[in-house]
Protein backbone atom coordinates (compact mmCIF):
# COMPACT_ATOMS: atom_id res chain seq x y z
CA UNK A 1 0.00 0.00 0.00
CA UNK A 2 1.39 3.36 -1.04
CA UNK A 3 0.25 6.33 1.05
CA UNK A 4 0.87 9.92 -0.03
CA UNK A 5 0.11 13.22 1.62
CA UNK A 6 -1.77 16.13 0.09
CA UNK A 7 -1.81 19.89 0.61
CA UNK A 8 -3.83 19.23 3.81
CA UNK A 9 -2.18 17.02 6.46
CA UNK A 10 -5.38 15.12 7.30
CA UNK A 11 -6.14 14.15 3.70
CA UNK A 12 -4.24 11.10 2.48
CA UNK A 13 -4.22 9.19 -0.80
CA UNK A 14 -4.00 5.39 -0.69
CA UNK A 15 -2.96 3.15 -3.56
CA UNK A 16 -3.37 -0.58 -2.98
CA UNK A 17 -0.86 -2.87 -4.67
CA UNK A 18 -1.80 -4.30 -8.04
CA UNK A 19 -0.62 -7.61 -9.41
CA UNK A 20 -0.69 -7.63 -13.20
CA UNK A 21 -0.14 -10.11 -15.98
CA UNK A 22 -1.22 -10.55 -19.60
CA UNK A 23 -4.88 -10.85 -18.55
CA UNK A 24 -5.01 -7.57 -16.62
CA UNK A 25 -4.54 -7.11 -12.87
CA UNK A 26 -5.79 -8.10 -9.43
CA UNK A 27 -5.99 -5.81 -6.41
CA UNK A 28 -7.57 -5.87 -2.98
CA UNK A 29 -9.65 -2.71 -3.41
CA UNK A 30 -10.30 -2.62 0.31
CA UNK A 31 -8.78 -4.76 3.06
CA UNK A 32 -9.38 -3.52 6.64
CA UNK A 33 -6.10 -4.98 7.92
CA UNK A 34 -4.01 -3.45 5.12
CA UNK A 35 -5.64 -0.03 5.47
CA UNK A 36 -5.24 -0.12 9.27
CA UNK A 37 -1.53 -0.91 8.86
CA UNK A 38 -1.36 2.16 6.57
CA UNK A 39 -2.98 4.33 9.25
CA UNK A 40 -6.67 4.18 8.28
CA UNK A 41 -8.60 2.06 10.78
CA UNK A 42 -12.03 3.71 10.45
CA UNK A 43 -15.04 1.39 10.31
CA UNK A 44 -17.18 1.74 7.18
CA UNK A 45 -20.95 1.17 7.32
CA UNK A 46 -22.15 1.81 3.77
CA UNK A 47 -20.83 1.59 0.20
CA UNK A 48 -22.06 4.00 -2.48
CA UNK A 49 -21.72 4.00 -6.28
CA UNK A 50 -22.21 7.07 -8.44
CA UNK A 51 -22.26 6.92 -12.24
CA UNK A 52 -21.83 10.08 -14.32
CA UNK A 53 -22.44 9.88 -18.05
CA UNK A 54 -20.81 13.18 -19.02
CA UNK A 55 -17.39 14.62 -18.35
CA UNK A 56 -17.84 17.86 -16.42
CA UNK A 57 -20.39 16.41 -14.01
CA UNK A 58 -19.87 18.05 -10.63
CA UNK A 59 -21.14 16.58 -7.36
CA UNK A 60 -20.66 18.54 -4.15
CA UNK A 61 -19.44 20.05 -1.99
CA UNK A 62 -21.26 17.91 0.62
CA UNK A 63 -20.98 16.84 4.25
CA UNK A 64 -23.12 15.34 7.01
CA UNK A 65 -23.23 17.15 10.36
CA UNK A 66 -22.63 15.47 13.73
CA UNK A 67 -23.83 13.22 15.20
CA UNK A 68 -23.87 11.52 11.77
CA UNK A 69 -20.71 13.00 10.25
CA UNK A 70 -19.20 10.78 7.58
CA UNK A 71 -15.66 9.95 6.66
CA UNK A 72 -15.40 8.87 3.01
CA UNK A 73 -12.94 6.56 1.24
CA UNK A 74 -13.37 7.49 -2.44
CA UNK A 75 -12.05 5.77 -5.57
CA UNK A 76 -12.82 5.41 -9.26
CA UNK A 77 -13.71 2.10 -10.94
CA UNK A 78 -14.06 3.58 -14.45
CA UNK A 79 -13.00 6.97 -15.76
CA UNK A 80 -11.44 9.80 -13.76
CA UNK A 81 -12.31 12.64 -11.39
CA UNK A 82 -10.79 15.61 -9.66
CA UNK A 83 -11.65 14.95 -6.02
CA UNK A 84 -11.75 17.91 -3.60
CA UNK A 85 -11.87 18.12 0.21
CA UNK A 86 -12.39 21.47 1.99
CA UNK A 87 -11.49 21.83 5.69
CA UNK A 88 -14.49 23.23 7.59
CA UNK A 89 -13.35 22.46 11.16
CA UNK A 90 -13.55 25.47 13.52
CA UNK A 91 -10.08 26.35 14.82
CA UNK A 92 -8.22 24.34 12.19
CA UNK A 93 -5.03 25.94 10.86
CA UNK A 94 -6.22 24.93 7.37
CA UNK A 95 -9.86 26.10 7.73
CA UNK A 96 -11.27 27.02 4.30
CA UNK A 97 -8.33 25.44 2.45
CA UNK A 98 -8.71 22.48 0.13
CA UNK A 99 -6.85 19.50 -1.26
CA UNK A 100 -7.51 18.38 -4.84
CA UNK A 101 -6.43 14.97 -6.12
CA UNK A 102 -6.93 13.29 -9.47
CA UNK A 103 -8.35 9.80 -9.01
CA UNK A 104 -8.39 7.42 -11.97
CA UNK A 105 -9.36 3.83 -12.64
CA UNK A 106 -5.91 3.23 -14.13
CA UNK A 107 -4.07 4.41 -11.02
CA UNK A 108 -6.45 2.70 -8.60
CA UNK A 109 -5.81 5.45 -6.06
CA UNK A 110 -8.28 6.34 -3.30
CA UNK A 111 -8.63 9.38 -1.05
CA UNK A 112 -9.86 9.41 2.53
CA UNK A 113 -11.89 12.48 3.49
CA UNK A 114 -12.47 12.48 7.26
CA UNK A 115 -15.42 14.10 9.04
CA UNK A 116 -15.04 17.87 9.18
CA UNK A 117 -14.40 18.31 5.47
CA UNK A 118 -16.82 19.24 2.68
CA UNK A 119 -16.33 16.86 -0.24
CA UNK A 120 -17.02 16.98 -3.95
CA UNK A 121 -15.69 15.92 -7.31
CA UNK A 122 -15.83 16.69 -11.00
CA UNK A 123 -15.64 13.99 -13.66
CA UNK A 124 -12.91 14.48 -16.24
CA UNK A 125 -13.99 11.65 -18.54
CA UNK A 126 -17.37 10.40 -19.73
CA UNK A 127 -18.94 7.26 -18.24
CA UNK A 128 -17.18 7.61 -14.89
CA UNK A 129 -18.04 5.26 -12.04
CA UNK A 130 -17.12 6.40 -8.51
CA UNK A 131 -17.26 4.18 -5.43
CA UNK A 132 -17.02 5.37 -1.87
CA UNK A 133 -17.25 3.83 1.56
CA UNK A 134 -18.68 5.93 4.40
CA UNK A 135 -18.30 5.73 8.17
CA UNK A 136 -21.95 6.53 8.97
CA UNK A 137 -25.26 5.82 7.30
CA UNK A 138 -27.07 8.44 5.23
CA UNK A 139 -29.16 10.82 7.35
CA UNK A 140 -30.80 13.48 5.13
CA UNK A 141 -31.67 15.70 8.11
CA UNK A 142 -27.93 16.24 8.74
CA UNK A 143 -26.98 17.17 5.16
CA UNK A 144 -24.94 20.28 4.55
CA UNK A 145 -22.80 21.71 1.82
CA UNK A 146 -20.82 24.54 0.31
CA UNK A 147 -21.16 26.23 -3.06
CA UNK A 148 -18.87 24.51 -5.55
CA UNK A 149 -17.63 27.78 -7.11
CA UNK A 150 -17.29 29.91 -3.96
CA UNK A 151 -14.51 32.39 -4.88
CA UNK A 152 -13.13 32.20 -1.34
CA UNK A 153 -12.36 28.51 -1.84
CA UNK A 154 -10.52 29.14 -5.15
CA UNK A 155 -10.94 25.58 -6.42
CA UNK A 156 -9.57 25.12 -9.94
CA UNK A 157 -12.22 22.75 -11.27
CA UNK A 158 -11.29 21.13 -14.63
CA UNK A 159 -14.15 22.69 -16.60
CA UNK A 160 -14.29 24.20 -20.09
CA UNK A 161 -18.04 24.87 -19.81
CA UNK A 162 -20.60 25.12 -17.01
CA UNK A 163 -20.78 21.82 -15.10
CA UNK A 164 -23.54 19.25 -15.14
CA UNK A 165 -25.00 20.12 -11.73
CA UNK A 166 -28.20 19.47 -9.80
CA UNK A 167 -30.19 22.49 -8.64
CA UNK A 168 -29.61 21.66 -4.97
CA UNK A 169 -25.82 21.95 -5.40
CA UNK A 170 -26.19 25.23 -7.30
CA UNK A 171 -27.96 26.74 -4.26
CA UNK A 172 -25.54 25.68 -1.51
CA UNK A 173 -24.13 28.51 0.66
CA UNK A 174 -20.69 30.05 0.49
CA UNK A 175 -18.18 29.35 3.25
CA UNK A 176 -18.84 32.75 4.88
CA UNK A 177 -22.57 31.91 5.08
CA UNK A 178 -21.90 28.59 6.79
CA UNK A 179 -21.87 30.38 10.14
CA UNK A 180 -20.38 28.49 13.04
CA UNK A 181 -19.21 25.16 11.67
CA UNK A 182 -20.62 22.08 13.44
CA UNK A 183 -17.11 20.58 13.29
CA UNK A 184 -14.33 21.39 15.77
CA UNK A 185 -10.62 20.91 15.06
CA UNK A 186 -9.14 18.49 17.59
CA UNK A 187 -5.68 18.13 16.07
CA UNK A 188 -4.49 16.17 13.08
CA UNK A 189 -5.35 12.51 12.64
Amino acid sequence: MDVTSTALPDIKVYRPKRFGDSRGFFTEWYNARTFAAAGLADVFLQDNLAFSAAAGTLRGLHFQKPPHAQGKLVGVLRGAILDVAVDIRRGSPTYGKHAAVELTAELGNQIFVPPGFAHGYCTTRPDTLVVYKVTDLYHPETEGGLLWNDPELAIAWPLDAPPQLVERDARLPRLTALGESPFIYEGSR
